[in-house]
């Protein structure tokens, strides 16, 4: 068991839309990949993550609009390479999950450690992506700031970024780390 967990920590990559493939994913895959965000440690159990599926090819385009006209809007200095590469990563993406944080409303505890335990919630679902075969790629663009103007958010609710997911073709390659030994002190 722990030789596959490690081999799954090890191989899980970013896998960008621009790879995926067009087989959709079901939603059912999709509902797993959000159940293991449910497990992450949480202090105090606030269980601080809020997501938002934007599925299917309507909802998808419509997203992609969305974000096509927010980019025009927001820009200082219009590009229209960006603007065709957001518009393309979103309709080649079979699903995005719209990664939310919702602050603890009593703040018992610090927001930096809302925020690890959401981004654990995040990681919990890239490893479940990664295991089934699934490309996954947390994308924090500064779009992100405005996804208030295309869905309810909650008093006190934010979007921290878009986790892209769809199906790929191919090997991935493999990853690359410096030394362990650089990075730890034994005391």
């Amino acid at each position: 068991m722990m030789d596959n967990l490690q081999k799954i920590i090890t191989e899980r990559r970013a896998v960008f839309p621009r790879q995926y493939n067009t087989q959709p994913l079901s939603k059912e895959t999709i509902q797993k990949v959000l159940a293991s965000a449910n497990w992450a440690p949480t202090h105090k159990h606030t269980e601080p993550w809020r997501f938002k599926v934007v599925y299917g090819e309507e909802k998808l385009e419509e997203f992609a609009r969305f974000l096509g006209a927010a980019y025009k809007a927001t820009t200082a200095r219009f590009v229209q390479g960006k603007y065709e590469r957001i518009m393309d990563k979103v309709c080649r993406s079979s699903c995005i999950l719209l990664i939310c944080f919702q602050r603890d409303p009593r703040a018992r505890i610090p927001e930096w450690e809302e925020i690890a335990a959401m981004a654990m919630a995040v990681q919990n679902m890239w490893l479940t992506a990664a295991s089934m075969g699934v490309g996954a790629y947390w994308s924090s663009s500064g779009l992100r700031h405005e996804v208030g103007q295309y869905v309810k958010l909650q008093e006190g609710e934010r979007c921290m970024g878009f986790f892209y997911m769809g199906n790929y073709d191919g090997q991935l390659p493999k990853g690359k780390r410096g030394a362990l030994t650089d990075r730890v002190d034994w005391l």
